[in-house]
């Protein structure tokens, strides 16, 4: 959980004084809570991705809107906005208390926990190279960054505000009207500046600095025997690895059934979709730092990347809709297909998926929190 920043005594008491109903604390009872910023906004917006990084298949599904491009100014709001507990309810709960830094912009629960300690239904997703991603959340139920980024701050579980309680709790601060100014031009405060100054931070969260995206350069000469090993496995057609995690992104953009389940506890993009098809399928995450994003799936059910790989070893369940690729019959729906690597080629494989990880990513100051403790 974020840090504790509560409300003062005074607040508690008028809370009891009321019968325990929340009541939203005048500005000068909050306890000093304001970020601390550089005089000079960081870069967010002059990153570039190496040569040959993004490649014909990511180029066509950029989904960076041209009413919303990345500003320093724009994503340094972001950043406020996404440390901010003044965000939640009860404030105590900001989108980076299930967002964690150093854990790639994940959550290292199984389920995160919301501002009055209930439980998510799905694991969070990690954040990462969202300029690439065109529909959000495990089911693609938002289609767009601007729009997913709303939703957890109205989710009764999540953070429980409404977006006209959030209006208010922004004009309120201290700090917020300023940095709209500097981000928008005036110092208005809307739900369509909030949402865009959040996608603007959360698309500055790129990753192509690792281990591989180096050893892509120097045709792997860094790498040791077993990563190599690994990356052989991963590449090798056989295990149908790359032909789910495509592209430098290591994603795709069509959920799957992955078959976690011979009979379907959660629909995913079923309860989204009208086709029946799409039952228990869901979004294939990038696996760019998933050596940090532990533990696994739509509801974190793997707590390993050994996990992972023997589920698709030997342990792929039959269902209707199973994605082709996962099947001997490469038809859908058909017999799950097994892998029957050995450990070696296992533990090789898992050392390979640490190689993306991108430790300049969870180690630079412009996506840490912005608030003291």
């Amino acid at each position: 959980m974020h840090a504790n920043k509560t409300l003062i005594l005074t607040v508690l008491a008028t809370a009891i004084a009321f019968g325990g109903c929340r009541k939203d604390p005048e500005p000068e009872e909050l306890p000093v809570h304001a970020p601390v910023l550089p005089s000079t906004p960081y870069d967010y917006a002059g990153y570039v991705f190496p040569e040959g990084f993004i490649g014909s298949f990511l180029d066509l599904i950029e989904s960076v809107p041209e009413d919303n491009p990345i500003t320093n100014d724009g994503a340094t709001l972001g950043r406020v906005l996404f440390y901010d507990v003044t965000l939640s309810a009860n404030y105590t709960t900001s989108c980076a208390s299930c967002h964690h830094q150093e854990h790639g912009f994940s959550d290292p629960l199984q389920k995160s926990v919301g501002f009055e300690g209930g439980e998510t239904a799905r694991n969070s997703l990690h954040l990462v190279n969202h300029q690439f991603s065109r529909r959000m959340f495990w089911d693609l139920r938002a289609n767009n960054l601007e729009s997913q980024v709303l939703m957890p701050i109205q989710d009764s579980i999540e953070m429980g505000l409404t977006l006209e309680e959030l209006i208010d709790r922004l004009n309120s601060t201290s700090y917020y009207p300023s940095l709209f100014a500097k981000a928008f031009g005036t110092s208005e405060i809307t739900t369509d500046r909030v949402s865009k100054a959040l996608a603007q931070f959360v698309r500055s969260i790129v990753s192509y600095n690792t281990k591989y995206d180096q050893g892509i350069v120097n045709d792997f000469a860094d790498f040791t025997e077993q990563e190599l090993l690994g990356k052989s496995i991963f590449f090798n057609g056989v295990t149908h690895c790359n032909q789910c995690h495509v592209s430098r992104n290591f994603h795709l953009t069509s959920p799957l059934n992955n078959g976690l389940d011979a009979i379907t506890t959660d629909p995913g993009y079923g309860n989204v979709s009208t086709n029946p098809e799409s039952d228990g399928k869901f979004k294939v995450p990038s696996l760019r730092n998933v050596g940090l994003t532990a533990p696994y799936m739509h509801d974190g059910r793997f707590a390993t990347l050994l996990d992972v790989i023997n589920h698709y070893d030997h342990d792929v369940q039959p269902h209707p809709y199973l994605d082709d690729r996962l099947t001997i019959e490469s038809q859908t729906g058909g017999t799950p297909y097994s892998l029957n690597l050995s450990e070696d080629e296992k533990h090789a494989l898992v050392a390979f998926l640490h190689t993306l990880t991108d430790y300049d990513l969870i180690n630079d100051p412009k996506f840490s929190d912005p608030f003291p403790e």
